[in-house]
């Protein structure tokens, strides 16, 4: 099958069909492309779309805001614009309510950073009496689409928690001229590769922060949404020896695809069976690093399948280590009525009848959840107040594991 003939055929038709307003048959023929995509889960067939961070055609799409609508219209129309290369002004982020204090004490600051001839912008957190203290934690925040890092260190809450760690914060900005829509572009090969591309920008930010303040080596991570956590998850791949810990909030594992339509395929029904592929020249596999992953079940833009698919990555470099694995399964509900369950897998260290032994990875699946930051502050943009408290848990997770000596 030719797919680039396809492929600009489907974007072709679906370009039309929107523009004459028929943007049901749009979304439908998207859907015969990828073999007739059916709804997500039976017990969803037929309700309205949830929130969106990832745009249908491969980079990731946002959730509507309050006052815009959500459809699979609008999946169709941006998922044809991004991949065509037109630029789109896109709905900036709702700032914060007037009076609410959105950031802790201690400095929110926009750094200009210079890599590969191009000037970049990053966003950094520096907690209250950071230059006294001794090296710090540091966690790298990655955005999703439509987003930024305002917006996002609102909407996460991530900045009042690093406060009382205390640890620094680093939150990339996307520019447009990346992509119309602020979306990290994980589903390009040339973004998959240790020292190139978008991977080697976030790293020689890392650094920079390293080379300007006191960093723990020891006590560093990422997380992200969305396609931030698509790209959290290739980060960890390819940088384990940089990163301690990984979260991924309502994304992808790492190669989950390698072009727009693999990239749609995958977002709905999940990355296709067998071992990720990986770019030419790198190693099967690399030391896997813990990893702590959130997914709502009712994910209606980035299959739940997807993070399965995550957590059973990591089982699978732990099995290749040797290694056996027992887990421990809880459920509850978050105070805001958000329902979850709370699956921990261990190595087994000896005797299995003696205290666990390290964590391989921590799977919350929330119940009844969309596509949004679970336990977020409604000022920020693509949260879900109701969950469990994500940035907490996440961040108490990558406390409890720092790099091994």
């Amino acid at each position: 099958m030719d797919w680039n003939v396809n492929l600009q055929s489907m974007i072709d038709d679906a370009t039309a069909l929107v523009r004459s307003g028929q943007v049901g048959e749009a979304t439908r023929a998207i859907q015969r492309a990828l073999g007739g995509a059916a709804p997500l889960d039976a017990a969803t067939a037929g309700a309205p779309p949830h929130s969106s961070l990832l745009p249908a055609a491969g980079a990731h799409m946002p959730a509507p805001r309050k006052g815009r609508r959500s459809a699979p219209s609008a999946d169709v129309e941006d998922a044809v614009v991004i991949e065509r290369g037109t630029a789109r002004t896109s709905t900036p982020p709702r700032p914060a309510d007037a009076g609410h204090a959105t950031q802790p004490v201690g400095t929110f600051l926009d750094v200009a950073f210079a890599h590969a001839g191009a000037q970049h912008h990053y966003h950094l957190y520096v907690p209250p009496g950071a230059a006294a203290r001794a090296p710090l934690p540091l966690v790298l925040m990655l955005h999703g689409c439509t987003q930024n890092p305002e917006d996002f260190a609102t909407g996460t809450g991530m900045n009042t928690a690093a406060a009382q760690a205390p640890a620094l914060v680093l939150y990339p900005t996307q520019p447009h001229s990346a992509n119309p829509h602020g979306c990290w572009n994980w589903f390009r090969p040339e973004n998959q590769r240790r020292g190139a591309g978008e991977l080697a920008l976030l790293e020689a930010m890392v650094h920079d922060v390293i080379a300007r303040h006191a960093v723990d080596p020891q006590r560093i991570y990422v997380a992200g949404l969305s396609a931030g956590g698509a790209m959290a998850a290739l980060l960890a791949r390819e940088y384990p020896d940089l990163f301690a810990a990984v979260g991924v909030h309502s994304g992808l594992q790492a190669g989950a695809a390698h072009n727009m339509m693999a990239a749609l395929s995958a977002m709905h029904n999940g990355a296709k069976p067998g071992p990720v592929a990986r770019p030419a020249g790198l190693p099967s596999h690399g030391p896997a690093i813990p990893i702590i992953v959130f997914h709502g079940d009712a994910d209606e833009t980035v299959h739940a399948r997807n993070g399965e698919q995550l957590i059973a990555a990591a089982l699978a470099a732990a099995t290749r280590a040797g290694t056996p694995v027992r887990h421990a399964m809880e459920t509850g509900r978050a105070p805001g009525g958000g329902r979850y369950t709370r699956t921990v897998y261990r190595h087994v260290d000896g005797d299995p009848a003696h205290a666990p032994g390290p964590v391989v990875a921590e799977h919350w699946q929330l119940h009844g959840a969309g596509h949004a930051w679970a336990g977020g502050d409604a000022r920020g943009s693509h949260t879900d107040p109701r969950g469990v408290n994500a940035t907490r848990e996440m961040l108490r997770f990558f406390l409890e594991h720092p790099k091994a000596q």
